[in-house]
């Protein structure tokens, strides 16, 4: 019934237009493209105006296939709107109806939506209208990954060596990749630089994009560095990313040949240990290069030397290097000088005699290639600095042992050292510092110290002997101990004497007896005796019983204590209370 109603309306509306003897005219209105990003939402506004209203009107939208077919995708009319089947949109797609405008919604949008959509209006009558608007889809790639050649690259090449690889994956359109180097732009160039493109479309239908550079390398691309610039498209705009710049190994041929001495810094000294360094201003793999003393001879095959310093090894040493294609040879010198101290000469060499209350002089050098310096040393003490010591008005103090050390003040550690040993000569002198001794024991040592020079002889009297003790040398004369045996007071004679003249000292010794010990004895003795009357009274006056042999220590029933004593004739004990009274026999 309602079928039938709207047919007798739409005659009716043809009957009417016929009567009007006019057609509907439908304009439609579209933008030429609408830009949106992979996976989002894009929507297509058809504005359109016609006489006839909207109520009345027929919407279609298509999209247009590869081949250039229309495939309808959405029908409407006054009575029903349907998404048509089979297409890839029957799921994604949402029409949405105003007065005068139609709006197509297209969700999670992919790059093969990239096609032109259609959108057709007609009216009740023949007259209709069509739009027409392009879809364009972006996707913005991955960050470009870069790689450099991993051999290096030689400057003698007559062909473009390859440089590096740029790559740039999943975008949409094309992304655009510029080489650049040192932030100036790189352009094809015959012979010179090549610049080659790969596109690859990926399953999902996003493009990646490797690019390759070659390039005839010069010296100075050594230290340049190479990146990759890609630029890409989004909806409304262009934008740029770059990727991580590379340097490259650039082998080239050394123009320049140097040497010079590594360690140590500064000026060399005899010990130390040399190294000498020799490098061309090329990087050149197959470069030879060696070192060599030009007077010696002597040689090191390769870039580095190192000598043990002596000043033999003063002189020109030579840095060649050669290059194994061309056998071209560069070389260059360079001086190394090693400084050297002789060992120290003191004058006079031998023992420096002098009488007393005379002056010595000595004096002590040492042969250098720099300027020395000496100091004078006594017993660890400093005396004197210069190269020549006087000493005056000579006593036997002044003699003993003097070092000078002989030191480079430009170099630390540089030094050698002389000993000069001085005799004072005169007659001898004793140290008086102990003449009288007392003592106990059976047996005594003299010392007898004697200064002077040449070394007296030393002769002890004592006790109406002769004796010449044990004697021994030291740096100040002489000292010779004798052992006595002392029974009784005595005294002892020290006789010190030389070419110069002799000196003698006199020990008066007095043996002590020891008091203490006799002292201790005799009391001891004494408590003895009077124990032994003591017991021998008490035996008498009958005060000790008891014979019947040997007895254990026992308690009386007084708890006394009693004592045991058994007589070697009789063998008989005799118990004592602790009070001395007489045990009964029970408690025996």
């Amino acid at each position: 019934m309602a079928l039938r109603n709207t047919v007798a309306l739409l005659v009716g509306l043809v009957a009417l237009f016929h009567t009007w003897g006019a057609w509907a005219i439908v304009e439609v209105n579209m933008e030429d493209k609408v830009e949106v990003s992979i996976k989002e939402t894009a929507q297509i506004t058809c504005m359109y105006t016609s006489d006839e209203g909207s109520g009345g009107m027929v919407i279609e939208w298509f999209y247009v296939t590869r081949s250039g077919d229309k495939q309808r995708i959405y029908h409407q009319d006054p009575v029903s709107n349907t998404v048509d089947k089979g297409t890839p949109y029957m799921d994604r797609i949402n029409v949405s109806t105003a007065t005068g405008v139609v709006v197509l919604t297209i969700s999670d949008v992919q790059v093969e939506d990239e096609r032109e959509f259609t959108c057709r209006i007609k009216g009740l009558t023949d007259g209709s209208g069509e739009g027409r608007t392009k879809l364009r889809v972006f996707a913005t790639p991955e960050r470009p990954t870069i790689e450099a050649v991993e051999t290096g690259v030689s400057v003698d090449k007559f062909e473009p060596s390859k440089i590096g690889t740029c790559e740039v994956k999943n975008g949409y359109p094309r992304p655009n990749v510029t080489w650049y180097r040192d932030n100036m732009p790189l352009l094809s160039s015959p012979g010179d630089t090549i610049i080659e493109f790969r596109t690859t479309t990926e399953s999902n239908g996003l493009l990646s994009v490797v690019s390759e550079l070659s390039r005839k390398v010069v010296k100075e691309d050594k230290n340049a560095k190479f990146y990759c610039e890609v630029n890409y498209f989004v909806p409304g705009a262009t934008q740029m990313t770059e990727s991580a710049p590379i340097t490259i190994t650039i082998y080239y041929p050394s123009t320049e040949v140097y040497i010079w001495v590594e360690s140590p810094k500064g000026k060399i000294k005899e010990g130390d240990v040399v190294e000498l360094r020799c490098t061309g201003n090329g990087n050149d793999p197959s470069a030879l290069l060696s070192i060599k003393h030009t007077r010696s001879g002597e040689t090191w095959e390769t870039d580095t030397a190192q000598i043990n310093a002596t000043r033999i090894n003063s002189g020109e040493y030579e840095c060649q290097i050669v290059d194994t294609e061309s056998f071209e040879s560069l070389t260059n010198t360079t001086e190394v000088f090693v400084n050297y101290l002789d060992p120290a000469v003191v004058v006079p060499e031998q023992p420096a005699m002098v009488l007393q209350g005379k002056d010595v002089m000595a004096t002590c050098n040492a042969v250098s290639s720099l300027q020395t310096e000496t100091t004078w040393f006594k017993d660890g003490e400093e005396i004197s600095k210069g190269h020549t010591l006087i000493l005056t008005n000579a006593t036997f103090d002044t003699s003993g042992t003097y070092t000078c050390v002989v030191s480079v003040t430009e170099l630390e550690d540089m030094q050698t050292n002389g000993t000069l040993i001085v005799h004072v000569q005169g007659p001898p002198q004793i140290r008086k510092d102990r003449t009288v001794i007392e003592t106990v024991n059976r047996e005594v040592d003299l010392k007898c110290h004697v200064r002077g020079y040449p070394v007296p002889t030393i002769i002890w009297t004592a006790g109406g002997k002769v004796s010449k003790g044990f004697q021994k040398v030291t740096e100040n004369g002489v000292e010779s101990v004798l052992k006595v045996q002392v029974t009784s007071d005595m005294t002892a004679v020290c006789n010190a004497s030389n070419e110069y003249g002799s000196d003698t000292s006199t020990f008066n010794i007095k043996a002590k007896s020891n008091g203490v010990i006799i002292a201790v004895v005799i009391i001891c003795l004494l408590l003895l005796a009077v124990l032994g009357s003591v017991l021998y009274f008490l035996y008498k006056k009958g005060k000790i019983c008891g014979r019947s042999g040997k007895q254990d220590l026992t308690k009386s029933n007084k708890d006394n204590i009693v004592v045991e004593m058994k007589s070697d004739n009789t063998e008989e004990a005799i118990l004592l209370g602790v009070n001395g009274e007489k045990q009964p026999q029970s408690h025996q």
